[in-house]
């Protein structure tokens, strides 16, 4: 879930390049767990508290070669975008400026195809199915969008996928792939990191051909819920994959 609006303010100059850094990561990151797709895909971020000012990764660069400082500022309110010399993707401007722009709670957005998620896009009937604890973490939390009509790249489209995700954490797009919301690029990251687990369960389940031991609603409401209680565990998750990152390679970070 999103946090309240009003506790958003303005990015500081220290905040904007920590955030930055941290969404930088996240694309270096997103490459070694092969959540990536050729040039493709998207990750952003806010800085102004009404969420319309955003930073997000330049059209056509491998999430490999992004650095800090290669992030690019963007402006819902800004109708000149699309014809700028350094215009966005189409497609990741119609989806992130969209839920920017109605979502200002969606501080951190990450729009990508990682494999098991979007093989469960991808079935006629895409609900993840509580049927382990990752999964169940999940109960009540995800959007599901079947409205597939081709690549996402018309004020239409954005408007109906920004209000399809509202305030939940997870928007699963039929035929697509996936879209994560949250507070910091941490906790979107690890929100990212467990529903793609969650999705690789339920598939190699599928997998099996045998009857799944799907948990009562009563029993994964509760697991969702107590997840909740490590909520904390996402920073120091994202801070132990920066720091093992540092270690290899820290040009992230320029």
């Amino acid at each position: 879930m999103h946090s309240p609006a009003a506790q958003w303010p303005e990015a500081s100059e220290q905040h904007l390049q920590q955030l930055r850094i941290d969404l930088a990561a996240a694309f270096r990151l997103a490459v070694e767990f092969d959540w990536h797709e050729a040039v493709g895909n998207h990750f952003s971020a806010a800085v102004s508290g009404n969420g319309r000012r955003f930073l997000m990764n330049p059209r056509n660069r491998h999430f490999a070669t992004l650095r800090a400082s290669d992030l690019q500022l963007f402006d819902t309110d800004d109708e000149q975008t699309m014809s700028r010399p350094n215009a966005p993707d189409p497609s990741a401007w119609c989806i992130h400026g969209a839920i920017h722009r109605r979502q200002p709670t969606a501080r951190v957005v990450m729009h990508c195809h990682p494999p098991y998620a979007t093989a469960l896009a991808s079935l006629k009937h895409p609900q993840l199915l509580p049927i382990d604890q990752n999964s169940a973490g999940f109960y009540g939390r995800v959007a599901i969008d079947q409205g597939y009509g081709g690549i996402a790249d018309d004020a239409t489209e954005g408007e109906r996928l920004a209000q399809t995700i509202g305030k939940l954490p997870v928007m699963l797009m039929g035929n697509h792939g996936v879209s994560v919301a949250g507070a910091t690029v941490a906790e979107t990251f690890n929100t990212l990191y467990f529903f793609e687990r969650a999705c690789r369960n339920l598939i190699l389940a599928y997998s099996s051909g045998q009857p799944l031991n799907v948990m009562s609603d009563e029993v994964a409401k509760k697991t969702a819920q107590d997840w909740d209680d490590y909520s904390d565990s996402a920073f120091a998750h994202f801070e132990q994959l920066k720091s093992l990152l540092n270690k290899r390679d820290r040009t992230y970070r320029d």
